[in-house]
């Protein structure tokens, strides 16, 4: 009896304090939430220097040079305003997890150091080892907050301490997991082009249409190379495919709205008719292997950019960028520099935007024409 009082106090004070433990707040607010972080950091700050890598001279010390162009001087000040964003890579994703959790402001502010530390601990699998060590610093940090007259002091003690010990214990060991996951996919990729090219594709497609983050699976684990190529393939079938199926329905809007920002917003409709959602995932199980067997299309920029597809075009950013500065993961699993010819050109362009849209709207037509495919059925809310 008293256990089952013990019990009720305690379900009673983790509602109190809006800890829930559910697949939803940790498997998709929290991981969605990651994506943005990665966003606001490594990826805008890889955008930033890579434009500033290709519009000057940005290797110039502007301390030494008697002279400097305006377009090298832009360069180097790029280059290190990017710098500075993506070395804030893991205080940014902790922080958006922590937001997605609702954590009260002394525990948000606290993630800062925690996210930073266990990006830094967990190498190349830090994005993993950040979802997981943030969820347990926010959740505990939320028990304590408010709960003494020393607020200040004792919330962001807790939640640092807290944070950062686990990381030190088990974030080197979730980066070694998660990278070595990541390498297997990689090596797999390379060993099997043609049927890993549709599973990764598939998969990491579907994942970036439902509400879950294919930009932080990628990251989690580091797919570059060709698997990296073949997850752009599905993210790219996704979007573009879903723009240009549904543009009867929706228009130039529509077709900007998925195609440059995301399928997401087909869920609604793909939960109404699941059937919508055949023609662009056939269409990335088509171009996942021709990226793979035919084009050799290697995303070997930062593994965030594989599952972003056509967003803002940051996959095709991250391509061009790998080719003339592999990114870290790349480089660790032999991967070099190029010189990019009419083949890499042709693959980017045919597997980002071309087949995807054909492929997609072909599929379509007979499930148009037998009733699967309904008009309207693909009708977004606009506003």
């Amino acid at each position: 009896m008293e256990n089952q009082e013990n019990q009720k106090g305690f379900s009673a004070f983790l509602r109190r304090k809006n800890i829930v433990f559910s697949a939803k707040r940790y498997g998709i607010d929290a991981l969605g939430a990651m994506a943005f972080g990665l966003f606001a950091s490594l990826l805008i700050g890889t955008i930033i220097k890579t434009i500033g890598q290709n519009i000057g001279d940005s290797t110039i010390d502007l301390a030494a040079a008697s002279s400097v162009g305006a377009l090298d001087y832009l360069a180097v000040k790029l280059v290190a305003i990017g710098g500075f964003a993506v070395s804030v890579t893991g205080a940014a994703m902790a922080v958006a997890i922590g937001n997605a959790l609702q954590a009260p402001p002394l525990v948000l502010f606290s993630l800062v150091a925690v996210g930073q530390a266990t990006n830094d601990l967990g190498g190349a699998g830090g994005p993993l080892a950040v979802l997981i060590i943030t969820i347990i610093a926010t959740e505990v940090g939320k028990m304590v907050s408010k709960e003494t007259k020393i607020d200040i002091l004792v919330t962001p003690f807790v939640t640092i301490v807290v944070g950062v010990a686990a990381a030190m214990l088990v974030a080197p060991a979730i980066g070694k997991g998660a990278s070595a996951v990541g390498s297997a996919i990689v090596w797999a990729t390379e060993l099997q082009p043609f049927f890993m090219g549709i599973i990764v594709s598939v998969l990491v497609g579907m994942a970036l249409t439902l509400p879950i983050s294919s930009a932080a699976i990628c990251a989690t684990f580091g797919l570059v190379g060709l698997a990296g190529g073949a997850a752009v393939a599905g993210c790219c079938a996704q979007m573009v495919g879903f723009a240009v199926m549904s543009y009867r329905e929706n228009g130039l809007g529509g077709l900007a709205a998925q195609g440059l920002g995301t399928s997401m917003l087909q869920i609604p409709n793909i939960l109404k008719n699941w059937k919508i959602w055949i023609p662009p995932t056939l269409a990335s199980a088509v171009t996942g292997p021709l990226a793979t067997c035919v084009f050799r299309l290697k995303m070997n920029g930062t593994p965030v950019s594989a599952g972003t597809g056509t967003c803002g075009l940051v996959s095709q950013i991250g391509i061009i960028t790998g080719w003339t500065n592999p990114s870290d993961q790349a480089l660790a699993l032999g991967e070099q520099a190029i010189v990019p010819g009419a083949m890499e050109w042709a693959g980017l362009l045919l597997i980002s935007f071309v087949l995807p849209a054909v492929l997609t709207w072909l599929f379509a037509l007979p499930l148009r024409k037998n009733g699967w495919i309904k008009e309207n059925d693909l009708k977004l809310d606009l506003g």
